[in-house]
């Protein structure tokens, strides 16, 4: 980690609602009871801050399966919807970008790095991760303030773990800094950079070629 000029962030947390906790959609790992902890620290971190929070609703229409507008389900978790924030939004896709305008109130706040909280971190997260940086925006993911189900499909089966830690290590690879929260919080309190990756040396490394401590 370096010293530098402290990134302008902003704090978005995806899609935190009752439908992941009580809901048709349990996330299952890492265990919610945490994540839902952690995402709260994260949140009053910010606001200490002085970091902008960004709080985003997935929104269906009434009577579907999961995020039914105006049901329990929908409604934000109350670590949530009790804290301070700085701007909302509504969505209806995975990514939080297309919908909303988040692109522009980013620029006008002058923010060149989001942090991201939230579920599910294979679908909503990864999504608006990706969009982030093909906006220009850097990033920064909280592992352990996410989350994520287990899916079986026509492609096959993958456990919650799976899924978490293999997207947590492809979005390490290019996309975002993967860290927990409270490598975050040091971040934050020192003004140090975490650690960025790249393709070729998270191949190397699985390869034998480079050693971890070679970034």
């Amino acid at each position: 980690m370096s010293n530098g000029t402290r990134p302008q962030r902003a704090l978005i947390v995806i899609d935190v609602q009752n439908e992941y906790f009580t809901g048709n959609l349990p996330v299952e790992y890492p265990d919610p009871r945490q994540s839902i902890i952690n995402i709260g620290i994260a949140m009053d971190a910010a606001y200490a801050a002085g970091i902008p929070i960004i709080v985003v609703q997935q929104t269906m229409p009434a009577g579907a399966p999961t995020f039914a507008i105006g049901s329990d389900s929908w409604e934000l978790h109350s670590v949530v919807a009790s804290r301070p924030r700085d701007h909302y939004v509504r969505k209806t896709l995975p990514s939080a970008y297309p919908e909303t305008g988040l692109a522009q109130w980013l620029q006008v706040h002058d923010i060149d790095t989001l942090t991201v909280v939230g579920y599910m971190t294979h679908n909503c997260n990864a999504s608006t991760i990706n969009h982030a940086l093909h906006n220009g925006t850097a990033v920064e993911f909280l592992h352990d303030a996410s989350g994520t189900v287990p899916y079986t499909n026509q492609a096959g089966s993958a456990s919650a773990e799976e899924i978490h830690r293999v997207f947590s290590v492809v979005l390490q690879s290019r996309f975002a800094a993967v860290l927990s929260t409270e490598e975050w919080l040091f971040c934050v309190n020192t003004g140090a950079s975490p650690v960025r990756d790249n393709i070729f040396k998270s191949s190397q490394r699985a390869r034998g070629l480079l050693l971890n401590a070679d970034l």
